[in-house]
């Protein structure tokens, strides 16, 4: 009786030797590259496909791609398998030690067969007798690998040297990808494969493996695997555990310092498709060896790969040529150079392109605009009427600091930079044609806010309920935030914000600005620690105040700003911006030095591109691009597509808890860069407005938000706080400004009453 066997199918790869069409969110296992389903599914049904044996079958694939999985899988039976799903990709070592690992916790023990998701094997038949000839010597404790006997020589792929005869031969070397020469040496020496990354092994004997060579990557794997997530929809690693593992692949992990590895020779028909010209090998031809697909028109060409996705090709008198065309690139390459399209792909990515990253396909594009009216409603209909009412403190004069999910202020001190931004969203609003009491407001505001005067003229960091100082530090966040404020404030009409503004920026002058002309203190009492925050918010202020005035004093205040980001606060090499520093500007000891904030690059990335636009200082846009593309790359939580609060330079979340502020900041930044030379961000923009309104907006209360959500989704927010307010209201006012023409324009209906409550306990569930 033939012996179980446990299939694993790695699927966390990205592809990108088949740009334009394999892109992060839409890897080329989930395209279909032979007409018969994706390539995952293929993967699938051949692992069904074993003529005897009990063959379980299980996914190990990127949380990120949870849903494309499950949508993939829907109706195939996985004869007691399950997805694993990976928070974050750690390389095939990891995910060989999670399939041993799920084996031995479900059976003791047992034999395992790990397979890439993503190569073309068209016969299966053959496929299971070379496996099935690799049993014994599995069964035997060997790890097995499975060699293709080369038709040609290939620079791209990895080699085996083996020895002997017959249907098991043994391994005596590992080479990587060779130059041209050598890789025709090896194939007239008859000993080499080609490694086609196909592992076959007994649990146990995998376990002794890592034990011996990788044995911290064992504990590791070990620790996440007995905390996984086990769900309906699959099981989920955790994400501290399973990101501490070190990223390495199994070849070097393992396979080149175990011994007395086995060779199988395949007899199946094998390409991993991992280049244009492999797919010009296996894919049907025309009578001159061409390769069409999509709306191609083709004259005297021959032996050329043409593939357009969306509008026409047309082409004359090629040969041996590869184009890809989709709707916003197009690669065009001699057949044989096209596995150096991974050039390419790194040179868009240190430009900071997003071409790489996300895919146009038709039936993920939302029309410009398609959140117009719902958006509309929320701010006018919804919260304006709600904050201007509920959120205001009528008795002691300011703003409540924050409401609960039934509507009613939770009695709270009130700091400085919630008064200020309350000010600044209403002075939006009214320059946006809201037609509430934005006069009233911002002046009850900046009446309070003045209770709130050092005697230097500074500005308190927080009041209590009254306005009694409770904390009189004079800190440079807050004071960043007042000027914003009186800036908008002076620009809605406001009487008294030119003033105090004007005496504000005195006292950052003498008071907070570092005596070294390096920025600016933490506070006025100064501090070791320096943060680009306050730099940051103070960059905004100065923005709007040379929009307020044209005065251009205030662009060379931002000027400053801009250097110190220049030469401090980004890092060339991971696009990623810093958060803490010392004295001298140099990145903070420990976990500080290394923690980032995805929120705060794309905060950076549309303030880049205003100051672009006022200075012409062009050549940040870049700088901008970057700062978004590793926002997204890094910043994202995969399971829900929301920012996580902080990661490191590395990637590794640091903070997994999802804010509502990062969300609308994302927005704001997509808006920026949309039409300054990249990608067309447009379906991005939609994208990230209906991930806001996804998770933030539409499970909570009407005018309020679900400020934190957990990395499964669930929430976790007990208060909806008012410093939010500025956020939302300016990124979904910036969409409407955008969006302006793209849908019918919006007629706002009269406003119902807020009666509706909500349990937060309730909302925990509802969202999980």
């Amino acid at each position: 009786m033939a012996e179980r066997i446990s299939c694993f199918v790695m699927s966390g790869g990205v592809g990108s030797r088949l740009w334009p069409l394999s892109r992060e969110d839409n890897p080329k296992q989930f395209h279909d590259l032979s007409g018969h389903g994706s390539m995952l599914l293929g993967t699938i049904r051949r692992l069904k496909a074993r003529p005897a044996g009990e063959t379980s079958i299980h996914l190990i694939a990127s949380e990120r791609h949870a849903e494309r999985v499950r949508a993939d899988m829907a109706g195939i039976d996985l004869a007691g398998g399950r997805a694993i799903f990976e928070p974050v990709a750690r390389n095939t070592a990891a995910a060989v030690a999670v399939a041993a690992l799920e084996t031995i916790a479900a059976h003791g023990d047992g034999l395992v067969l790990v397979v890439p998701s993503d190569h073309e094997i068209s016969t299966e038949t053959q496929f299971w007798e070379t496996v099935e000839n690799g049993v014994p010597a599995a069964d035997a404790g060997r790890l097995v690998i499975f060699g293709i006997p080369p038709s040609q020589p290939e620079t791209g792929y990895g080699y085996i040297e083996a020895t002997g005869r017959g249907d098991v031969r043994d391994v005596a070397r590992f080479v990587e990808k060779p130059d041209l020469e050598t890789a025709r040496a090896y194939v007239a020496a008859g000993t080499f494969f080609w490694n086609a990354g196909i592992f076959l092994f007994r649990a146990s004997a995998m376990r002794a493996a890592f034990r011996r060579h990788q044995p911290e990557i064992w504990e590791m794997a070990e620790r996440a695997h007995a905390a996984v997530a086990s769900e309906v929809s699959g099981a989920y690693l955790p994400q501290g555990l399973y990101s501490a593992i070190p990223s390495v692949s199994i070849d070097y992990a393992i396979m080149e310092h175990a011994s007395d590895i086995a060779m199988v020779p395949a007899s199946f028909r094998w390409s991993d498709l991992g280049s244009w010209q492999s797919l010009l090998d296996v894919s049907p031809t025309d009578a001159t060896g061409n390769v069409s697909i999509g709306d191609v028109v083709a004259i005297d060409c021959e032996h050329s790969y043409l593939r357009s996705q969306g509008r026409l090709l047309s082409v004359i008198g090629l040969k041996d040529i590869a184009i890809v065309a989709t709707a916003d690139a197009t690669f065009v390459a001699p057949v044989a150079k096209s596995q150096e399209v991974k050039r390419i792909v790194e040179q868009l990515e240190k430009s900071g392109r997003l071409e790489t990253k996300f895919t146009p396909a038709h039936d993920r594009v939302l029309l410009p605009g398609a959140w117009r009216q719902r958006v509309a409603h929320w701010l006018f209909e919804e919260t304006l009427p709600l904050w201007s009412k509920a959120g205001v403190d009528e008795r002691n004069g300011g703003f409540h600091e924050a409401l609960s999910f039934e509507g009613v202020p939770l009695m709270k001190p009130k700091r400085m930079r919630t008064m200020a931004r309350q000010v600044y969203a209403f002075s939006v609003a009214k320059l946006r044609g809201w037609d509430g009491d934005a006069d009233r407001l911002i002046a009850h505001g900046i009446k309070f806010m003045e209770k709130g005067r050092t005697k230097r003229g500074g500005w308190a960091r927080v009041l209590h309920e009254g306005g009694a100082i409770a904390d009189g530090c004079e800190d440079t966040y807050d004071h960043a935030c007042v000027l914003l404020a009186l800036a908008r404030a002076h620009q809605a009409g406001n009487p008294d914000a030119l003033r105090l503004g004007q005496e504000t920026f005195a006292f950052l002058d003498a008071h907070l600005e570092d005596e070294r002309l390096t920025g600016f203190l933490e506070t006025s009492d100064g501090t070791e620690l320096r943060r680009t925050n306050p730099h940051m918010h103070l960059l905004e202020a100065f923005l709007a105040w040379h929009t307020a005035t044209g005065e251009r004093g205030y662009l060379r205040r931002a000027a400053r700003i801009i250097d110190l980001f220049r030469s401090h606060f980004f890092d060339v090499e991971s696009w990623t911006l810093g958060e803490y520093f010392d004295n001298s500007w140099r990145p903070a000891d420990g976990e500080q030095g290394q923690w980032t904030e995805p929120g705060h690059h794309f905060e950076w990335a549309s303030l880049l591109v205003e100051f672009v636009s006022k200075s012409r200082q062009a050549d940040l846009i870049p700088f901008a691009r970057k700062l978004y593309a590793s926002a997204i790359a890094n910043g994202l939580n995969r399971s829900t597509g929301l920012a996580y609060g902080a990661v490191s330079r590395s990637a590794l979340p640091l903070d997994v808890i999802s804010r509502s502020w990062p969300q609308a900041e994302a927005i704001k930044a997509a808006i920026a860069l949309e039409g300054t030379g990249g990608p067309d961000l447009k379906p991005e923009i939609e994208a990230r407005v209906g991930h806001l309104f996804r998770w933030h907006i539409d499970p909570a209360p009407l005018g309020m938000w679900i400020d934190r959500i957990d990395e499964k989704g669930r929430v976790v927010a007990t208060e909806v706080p008012a410093s939010i307010f500025y956020h939302l209201v300016t990124a979904l006012m910036q969409y409407l400004d955008k969006t302006e023409g793209t849908a019918i324009i919006y007629q706002l209906p009269a406003s119902p009453q807020n009666t509706r409550t909500v349990d937060p306990t309730a909302l925990g569930k509802a969202t999980a």
